[in-house]
């Protein structure tokens, strides 16, 4: 994405029309629309009343995504009760159909002692509670996974 997308993203995420900005930051609505179809760019201290007209940093106005923000907006409203409520096996099989077929090929009991045996070593060296030592597992899983791929 481009400076001028980030704006865009930005300014329609927060519900505003280029008149309203305009108007809040003393410059012509011509002006916005430029900074959008990144023809020009703001000046470092009309960015920063950008940012903040838009609840955002200025580094995340300028590496703004509309998808990762809904997704953290998502993530910061979601609690157990609603968590509870999605079968996330089904949810993420959509996206990676393994998750819905591996049952059938793979011993589970052997890979969920083995897991077992490191949450419980988290737990126990490091004094996390269950959950806590589930995300930090998940976590160097993840980054594991990422780094070798």
């Amino acid at each position: 994405m481009n400076l001028g997308n980030n704006l865009f993203q930005a300014r329609k995420k927060a519900g505003l029309s280029q008149e309203t900005v305009a108007e809040r930051l003393g410059v012509s609505r011509q002006t916005v629309s430029k900074w959008e179809t990144s023809e020009t760019v703001p000046d470092i201290y009309q960015a920063k009343k950008l940012a903040k007209l838009y609840n955002l940093s200025l580094d995340e106005l300028t590496e703004f995504d509309v998808d990762v923000k809904e997704i953290e907006e998502v993530i910061k409203k979601t609690n157990e009760e609603k968590e509870a409520k999605v079968n996330w096996t089904n949810a993420w099989g959509k996206k990676y159909p393994i998750l819905i077929k591996y049952q059938d090929k793979v011993d589970i009991m052997r890979y969920a002692k083995e897991i077992r045996r490191l949450l419980n070593s988290l737990e126990k060296e490091y004094g996390f509670n269950s959950l806590d030592s589930m995300i930090v597992l998940k976590d160097i899983l993840y980054h594991e996974w990422k780094d070798n791929k």
